[in-house]
């Protein structure tokens, strides 16, 4: 064989093997996103799945799965604690049947503003909450979803006051928490998976339902409910979770890479939620004619909530300390005593 017959054939020879390397080496992993495209869980996805390519540059790839297209929230919480799915982001209401303690986020009327969530989720209860989750999950907490106050729409009437909610078929999470709130302000809810809740809404099953603003556009649920009343009783936080299996399988300067892209994927969500927020009200009423009204009697939801509903979830919690523990921590610089 000629001396250059031999060169192209050996470079060929090079090149397949280098390809087959690259293509070994290359890791692609999966996000369930329960929210449509435009969501808060979705721009803390794609920020996350953003850093941790530029940092492995590109040797790990993210693909974000939305609209619940892996499952519904709790079935992506099972199949990661499994190890059969990579990475979900999830409510913390539909993460806490796993891990109880979560629900001390899910109490009614804890927030009263974004910088109070923060507060929590940069400090150690926040830690202390993902290490219960770990526990007692198999899956890790790297991240957490801004996503603002749970807001209430329906379709047959506008509801500014506790007793317009008389007669009305709210769909919630199965979270025993947000049923209660409910009950505490004299309905019976219907527990759907969130999959389920815009068939339901416009197949009439329910009449409303609550969710942030932003999932509310995301999940276009302008185009079948017509009223929406500003609440402000949970500020909705959702945590990006890993494997744990897989967490524990990766080299370790690939789990650091991991938890950094968390921390500044978290920061990332709180600017991101502030920009959004009042964008997406206008687009529900420019686009859709949504009619957004407040509440004359707040005050009242939110006695009776914390009257009826606190008591009853204590132990879950971690007992009434803990509550007056994050309630501490919520006051932060604002000197305000608990409620």
């Amino acid at each position: 064989m000629r001396p250059a017959c031999t060169r192209i054939l050996w470079l060929t020879i090079v090149g397949i093997a280098l390809a087959s390397c690259e293509g070994s080496s290359s890791k692609s992993w999966n996000i369930a996103v329960g929210d449509g495209g435009g969501s808060t869980q979705e721009a803390l996805g794609k920020r996350f799945a953003e850093l941790v390519r530029e940092r492995t540059a590109g040797e790990y790839d993210i693909t974000l799965f939305v609209n619940g297209q892996l499952g519904s929230e709790q079935a992506t919480v099972v199949d990661a604690s499994m190890g059969t799915l990579d990475f979900a982001i999830v409510g913390s209401n539909n993460l806490a049947p796993f891990s109880p303690t979560l629900s001390v986020l899910s109490l009614p009327y804890v927030f009263e503003n974004s910088d109070q969530t923060r507060r929590v989720i940069e400090g150690p209860i926040a830690r202390k909450l993902a290490e219960n989750t770990l526990r007692d999950a198999n899956v890790r907490i790297l991240a957490w979803t801004y996503s603002g106050f749970r807001v209430l729409t329906n379709s047959r009437r506008p509801v500014t006051a506790i007793g317009d909610l008389e007669g009305l078929i709210i769909r919630v999470p199965k979270n025993e928490v947000m049923i209660e709130n409910y009950r505490s302000w004299g309905i019976n809810p219907t527990p759907l998976a969130w999959s389920e809740t815009f068939p339901a809404l416009q197949q009439k099953v329910v009449d409303g339902q609550d969710s942030p603003i932003l999932a509310i556009r995301s999940m276009k649920f302008g185009e079948i409910q017509q009223y929406l009343t500003q609440l402000h009783y949970m500020f909705q936080l959702e945590p990006l979770i890993v494997s744990e299996s897989l967490f524990r399988q990766l080299p370790t300067e690939v789990q650091e890479i991991l938890v950094e892209a968390g921390i500044e994927a978290t920061t990332y969500s709180f600017n991101w939620l502030q920009q959004q927020e009042q964008e997406a009200r206008n687009e529900l009423t420019e686009q859709y004619g949504m009619q957004i009204d407040v509440l004359t009697d707040e005050d009242e939801w939110a006695r009776r909530a914390r009257e009826r509903v606190w008591p009853k979830f204590y132990d879950q919690v971690g007992g009434k300390g803990a509550v007056d523990e994050l309630l501490r921590t919520i006051a932060g610089n604002d000197g305000k005593t608990p409620p």
